[in-house]
Order: C-alpha cells, then structure tokens, then sequence
C-alpha cells in the first residue's frame, strides 16, 4: 500500500519546539522519516528533544536557538539549515504566546509583544525560509493559527491573541495566493484547547470540564496527537493541491 504521508528525505523546521504540540509535531514528522530542525530559545530542552528523536526514529535532528521575532536568528536559523541539509521543505511555524486579561486592562507592551511573537515572528520565518523554498520551487509551510483566529470568546479576555491569530489565519491566505506560482503551498491549523503539561490542570478543572461539556460537540478537549495527522496531511504529497486552508482542530467549537 502506498504511504501518502512518507516524508522520507525531507527536512522539516519545527518554531516552538521545545516542548507542548510543536514537540509532538516534530515527532510525527519524524515518524515518517522527515529529518529535523527544532527552533526554539531554551538549547538544554531542544538538545534533550533532538537526542530523543534521533534514537526513537532514526532520523538526523539540528537543535538551533531562535527568538523568532529577531531576524537576524531567524536569517541564522536558515544558514545553518541549509549548510546542515541543504534543503527545507517543511514550515511549521508554531512558537507562540498569549496574552490574557479583560481588553480594558491590557497594556500597549502586551498588545504589541503579542503581535510580535504570534503574527510578526510567524512573518519572518516565512520570508526567510520561504526564499530557499521558492528557489526550490517547493515548500510546505503550516502557520499554526488558532480557532481564536477565527472567533471570539466569551471564557477568557485575550483580545490580543484573537488580533494576533486573526492576522495569521489572512496571512495564511495572502502568501498561499502569492506564493502557489512558486510551488509553495501554505496552510494554517486552527487548534482548540488540547492537552499539554501546561494545560492538563486547567483543562481538568471543574468550569473547563464544564465549558467542553456546553460549547465542544464532542464534549472534551484535544488529546495528544490528536493535531499531528493534520499537520502531516499538510506536509506530505497527500495535501499537493490544497493551499490557503485554514483547518479547524477543535472539537466542532467553532461550528456553533
């Protein structure tokens, strides 16, 4: 039978990969024999993940620390990638951050520090990656979104967040249209909650369990792995003519 999702021989950059969805990403790319770069700030956690991967699939993985919103390590990211590998087929910009709080009280610093990580570092990566995918004339990048990006909510402020991920979700579109002539395809997932070792408690919480029950149609939240089959039908030959897409992975939240 043939394997729609084999990522054998090529290299997938993983932003925010030290831990949470970006990790079990990386991993899944990894499970279909994609060698790896993971990018994030904290070198000792990217060291343990590239350690870990490599004996568990066999792959070849680049450890690099990156701030996204600073070009300059981003523009280095992508040297050492290219020199390491010299290829990139796979983006999965996926480091984030979020700001919460009623929008009366939130601050200019943490409107702007929003933008800059969520949609301006998400902007950066694409250009600079993207240059050696449009000389490739090849490219897969997927702009981890949010359904935040698609809604508002009525569970928590986060005006910010839901500025930020919006911008990504027409980001998405806006380089898909200007990128498709240069063979490179580009899609945003749009999460809802999923477990993570920095959810688990408040998503086990009496008024989340709550929330599930009253606004997810499948009544709970994401569970491990749950995002990785889409983030692998965006990267592989699976999804060839599908760009532009921004996917919801909620549970069914946003179709209520």
């Amino acid at each position: 039978m043939k394997n729609y999702f084999d990522l054998k021989g090529n290299v997938a950059v993983v932003t925010g990969a030290s831990t949470g969805l970006g990790l079990q990403m990386a991993k899944a790319f990894a499970s279909q024999g994609a060698n790896l770069v993971l990018l994030a700030r904290r070198m000792n956690l990217l060291e343990e993940n590239a350690k870990a991967i490599t004996e568990e699939f066999g792959v070849e993985v680049l450890p690099f620390t990156c701030d996204i919103t600073k070009t300059e390590m981003v523009e280095a990211a992508v040297k050492a990638t290219m020199e390491r590998f010299g290829r990139v087929d796979i983006l999965v910009n996926n480091a984030g951050t979020g700001a919460v709080g009623p929008a009366e009280e939130i601050t200019d610093e943490q409107f702007r520090h929003e933008m800059n990580i969520d949609l301006f570092g998400t902007f950066v990566c694409a250009r600079e990656f993207g240059k050696e995918m449009i000389k490739a004339k090849y490219g897969r990048i997927i702009n981890i979104a949010s359904m935040y990006g698609l809604v508002g909510n009525m569970i928590v402020g986060s005006a910010p967040y839901h500025a930020a991920k919006g911008g990504v979700v027409n980001f998405t579109r806006a380089l898909a249209a200007e990128w498709g002539k240069y063979g490179v395809t580009v899609n945003s997932i749009c999460p809802g909650y999923f477990y993570t070792d920095l959810t688990t408690e408040t998503l086990d919480s009496d008024y989340f369990q709550a929330i599930a029950k009253r606004s997810i149609p499948l009544e709970r939240y994401g569970r491990s792995g749950e995002l990785d089959t889409c983030a692998l039908f965006l990267a592989s030959p699976a999804s060839t003519y599908v760009t532009g897409q921004n996917i919801a992975v909620d549970g069914g939240y946003t179709c209520v």
